[in-house]
């Protein structure tokens, strides 16, 4: 038995087993996965999930009484002695209610509770992504939290889950792994807590005891909102922030039923529990050191550490990965992510700003800019400008490579190389691909009529954009702005700026903000803990450096496209965006290249930073080239 209930001006389908199968948007999209190339299947259907207790672990599946109504339907589990019932409600709203009872004459201790949501998070091309998938948002901040399901291009209504009753401590991440890639985010599991597997995750997280007899039990409840400020206009959460970064020995305002303000003079994260006597909520901050200290003491360790004074040639100036766990220095191979040149050359690219703006020891810093610039002519950069993969690969070429190669070197002075290297880029298909950086660095070397007809190719793309390294993410969204915004400013006549704010929107889908240094404004990334760092796990990374591409396009929207409440958000998310990325940098010069935001991925405990330095300078670059204090 199959049943399809009205939910606002959407459907959702149950299915015989009781489980929601699909859930269908107001402009027929759908919003879970359902069979998206052999990953989705019923195991994973919404309101399925697991328990782990101190007398046993379960998984629920098929509920062995099933009780329909006109309006929903009611299940009841049985994971090892305890029950699990859990009632639908379907109508102008989505109501769930989930109630864990103890029938047993013992106490019993559950320490992970899940319930599958399996959000349609998923990029199979850029144009089945913008018209048929969705961004989940996740906020799992006890009593306040909530999930924001929008569609990726931006246009409402998104889907909005919040918590009514209970608490919510953590969420997960299930079938990630080589199999699936890095064009699925995965099936997300929300958690009343995670304590077995994670209990550090989100702050920190308590195991709940059923006493003989008693229960726990919460409630969320879903709508349609036209966009996210009407969401939160529905919601009444016990805290939050005026601003969720500042320098240490500032003041963060907070609003709520908790503390008023808070501060901290060591830098570092500062979680803030709020509560109304029966329900905890909780908020996380950030207080930071200036700018030029945190850049200062990083700079100090990559020349003293994150290089190979071992070499005879030179790629002994090179810039490389660092394992912080045993001091080593790191050796590729295969791996093209672990290389001594693509993203590592925004270690010598943050030199040159620091050089630039006078900081440092000068000439220190001139040998080691000399010594890499050397490195990179005789490894890694052509006679006609091709710009090799690493010092061992050679003749295999990647195009995000050349925009970096081409900005080092014209910070080195060599304006002919960088101009060669661009126009062996083009030579070699690049008009039809979207690096990093291209539109400014066209822009100051002159290239005008390059910058406008790849801007126009790009443009007559419209929503199906070429695949790259992914199908589609926000990676690719920030630089086709970048591009588009830096040939709107010196062709404005050529490039119509409804087009650039039809795209702003596909961009600003990848962020919500939710009440956590972490995460507020910056874009989902669930692949560069895989791809770059030593822990190899998939799943959710934030904050991730290219995040800060997002704050670049932000910075430099043509603030006539937008009216005034929309700059001041791009002021806002800019800022957020480049202090969040702070957080990966520590007070002796270390750096992790990707923290793994879940309490789980596949079951491995995660919430954790990997150990690897790998390429993550690169937000430091922006958050300097952007003006961060």
């Amino acid at each position: 038995m199959v049943e399809i209930f009205g939910f606002g001006a959407g459907t959702v389908q149950v299915g015989d087993d009781g489980a929601v199968e699909r859930v269908v948007h107001p402009d027929g999209r759908q919003v879970l996965l359902e069979d998206d190339g052999g990953v989705h299947d019923t195991l994973h259907a919404w309101g399925k999930g697991f328990m782990v207790t101190d007398r046993g672990s379960h998984r629920f599946d098929h509920p062995p009484s099933v009780r329909w109504r006109q309006t929903g339907i009611d299940l009841l589990y049985q994971p090892g002695e305890l029950e699990l019932r859990v009632g639908r409600r379907f109508g102008a709203q989505w109501t769930e209610t989930y109630e864990v009872r103890n029938p047993t004459a013992e106490p019993v201790e559950i320490g992970s509770l899940a319930i599958s949501t399996p959000y349609r998070d998923i990029y199979r091309s850029s144009r089945e992504s913008l018209t048929g998938a969705v961004h989940a948002h996740v906020w799992t901040g006890g009593a306040d939290a909530w999930v924001w399901a929008v569609p990726m291009d931006g246009s409402g209504p998104g889907l909005g889950l919040q918590l009514k009753e209970g608490e919510l401590w953590a969420y997960s991440v299930e079938s990630r792994e080589a199999g699936t890639g890095s064009n699925i985010r995965g099936h997300l599991y929300l958690h009343v807590t995670d304590h077995a597997r994670a209990p550090h995750a989100m702050g920190g997280q308590a195991p709940i005891t059923l006493a003989p007899g008693a229960s726990y039990r919460w409630t969320w409840q879903l709508s349609w909102y036209a966009d996210l400020p009407a969401f939160h206009a529905d919601r009444r959460p016990l805290i939050d922030a005026d601003r969720l970064a500042a320098r240490t020995g500032q003041t963060i305002q907070l609003t709520g039923a908790g503390p008023t303000e808070v501060t901290s003079d060591e830098p570092g994260v500062v979680h803030v529990d709020a509560t109304d006597g029966h329900r905890t909520a909780r908020i996380a901050v950030l207080f930071h050191e200036p700018l030029e200290e945190i850049v200062g003491r990083r700079v100090r360790f990559i020349l003293d550490k994150q290089r190979r004074p071992e070499l005879a040639d030179s790629r002994r100036f090179a810039f490389v990965p660092y394992d912080n766990d045993s001091g080593l220095t790191v050796l590729s191979g295969a791996w093209g992510d672990w290389s001594d040149a693509r993203e590592r050359i925004g270690m010598a690219i943050l030199l040159q700003e620091v050089r630039d703006r006078g900081w440092g020891d000068r000439a220190e810093l001139d040998e080691a800019l000399a010594g890499y610039e050397r490195f990179v002519r005789e490894h890694l950069v052509d006679a006609d400008g091709t710009v090799q993969d690493d010092s061992i690969h050679q003749g295999r070429v990647r195009l995000y490579n050349f925009p970096w190669f081409a900005r080092f070197l014209l910070g080195q002075g060599d304006r002919a190389a960088a101009t060669r290297i661009l126009e062996r880029y083009y030579e070699l298909g690049g008009a039809h691909f979207l690096a990093f950086d291209l539109g400014p660095l066209l822009s100051e070397l002159g290239l005008r009529d390059r910058l406008v007809e790849h801007a126009r190719t790009f443009l007559e793309y419209g929503d199906e954009l070429p695949p790259h390294e992914v199908n589609y993410e926000q990676s690719m969204v920030a630089p086709l702005l970048e591009l588009l915004v830096a040939a709107y400013r010196i062709a404005p006549d050529q490039i119509d700026g409804g087009e650039l704010n039809r795209r702003l929107g596909w961009l600003t889908a990848f962020a919500a903000d939710q009440p956590d240094v972490r995460l507020r404004h910056v874009p989902i990334r669930h692949w560069d803990g895989y791809w770059f760092g030593r822990l190899r796990l998939w799943g959710d990374v934030f904050p991730h450096y290219w995040s800060a591409l997002s704050a670049v396009v932000y910075a430099a929207w043509p603030r006539e496209l937008v009216d005034p409440a929309a700059a001041s958000w791009l002021d806002a998310a800019t800022d957020a965006i480049l202090r969040a990325n702070l957080v990966n940098f520590a007070t002796d010069g270390t750096a992790t290249c990707a923290f793994v935001y879940p309490s789980c991925v596949n079951g491995q405990p995660a919430y954790v930073a990997d150990p690897l330095a790998n390429d993550q300078d690169w937000a430091l670059v922006y958050a300097l080239r952007l003006g961060l204090d």
